[in-house]
């Protein structure tokens, strides 16, 4: 009996975590060499960043979003090696910077382009986070109306659609004290601000949407093998000139995940891998829709659950 269709699904920052990568790269050879040939086309230790942090170093924007690419590429070669011809990949989605590895799964772009591109769009992202004071906010409990009438009474943009009742706002950091301050009478029933180095997904990020749009022209870009849904607009990006738009675009655009995940669901994709560490989008999928098969692969013994449920579904 052939494994079912899979959904890859791909992590973004905030899945981050010292330690990430190690029982991979310690169980499969082929996951030690996507992380060997990341080391050798960047400038710092990935290897030592993900393994041995410090924290505040990994939660840097400029390593976390190429330690974030690496770490996802690196379930999917164990991922591919385990299942061989019985993988079955139908469509591939990845949250804010996971929309790069979901493409690079995809071969829209090699291994080592997109991890320079990821790369570059980490300092870009850092820079344009040192030079604006910029901040971010949950919003949980209220309706998507009630939380977009909030950032447009406070000048702040939606950031992430996450799930049904949680929704990240993102701007000017006394404007997000405003809307946190605001949240209560506007009906949303928690506010909180989150830990983060700027304003990510805001038209704070501009410098750095405008800086990774020059080096997304410079990118030969193939033809995915399967559907990638675009963060920007929660449908499949496919042509060269619409992947760099949208992967441009999202930058300083809204994550549209919550409805990107019920267009796949609603197509009939119904088992969801999470490359990454962590099991944040697991989580979100709990809430989008209760029940779904999604497995986080994150460490060893979690990607062999998953290959083992794969097998039986």
């Amino acid at each position: 009996m052939s494994a079912p269709q899979i959904t890859l699904l791909f992590a973004g920052q905030g899945s981050q975590a010292v330690g990430m990568g190690h029982s991979l790269a310690e169980a499969y050879p082929v996951a030690k060499a996507i992380l060997e040939e990341a080391e050798a086309h960047l400038d710092f230790s990935l290897t030592e960043v993900m393994s041995e942090g410090p924290e505040a170093e990994l939660t840097r924007t400029s390593r976390c979003q190429p330690a974030l690419y690496v770490h996802g590429m690196m379930c999917l070669a164990v991922i591919k090696d385990q299942l061989g011809d019985e993988l079955n990949v139908t469509a591939a989605a990845g949250l804010s910077l996971g929309e790069f590895t979901a493409h690079a799964a995809a071969g829209s772009f090699g291994f080592v382009d997109g991890l320079q591109l990821v790369a570059k769009r980490g300092c870009f992202m850092e820079e344009a986070c040192e030079q604006t004071d910029g901040s971010m906010a949950a919003m949980i409990g209220g309706t998507e109306e009630q939380v977009r009438a909030l950032a447009a009474s406070t000048d702040v943009d939606v950031a992430n659609l996450n799930s049904p009742g949680q929704i990240v706002l993102s701007g000017k950091r006394e404007a997000i004290a405003m809307a946190i301050a605001g949240a209560k009478e506007a009906g949303i029933r928690i506010a909180k601000e989150i830990k983060v180095a700027g304003a990510y997904h805001s038209s704070l990020m501009l410098s750095a949407q405008e800086k990774l749009a020059a080096e997304l022209a410079e990118i030969n870009f193939e033809t995915p093998k399967f559907p990638v849904i675009s963060n920007l607009t929660a449908a499949p990006a496919t042509e060269a000139t619409e992947i760099k738009r949208t992967l441009e675009a999202q930058v300083t655009g809204s994550v549209r995940w919550s409805e990107s995940i019920e267009s796949m669901l609603d197509q009939g994709q119904a088992h969801f891998l999470e490359g990454g560490p962590g099991k944040v989008l697991s989580g979100l999928m709990g809430r989008i829709r209760k029940g779904t098969f999604c497995m986080p692969t994150g460490e060893a013994d979690q990607l062999k659950a998953a290959i083992q449920a794969i097998r039986s579904a």
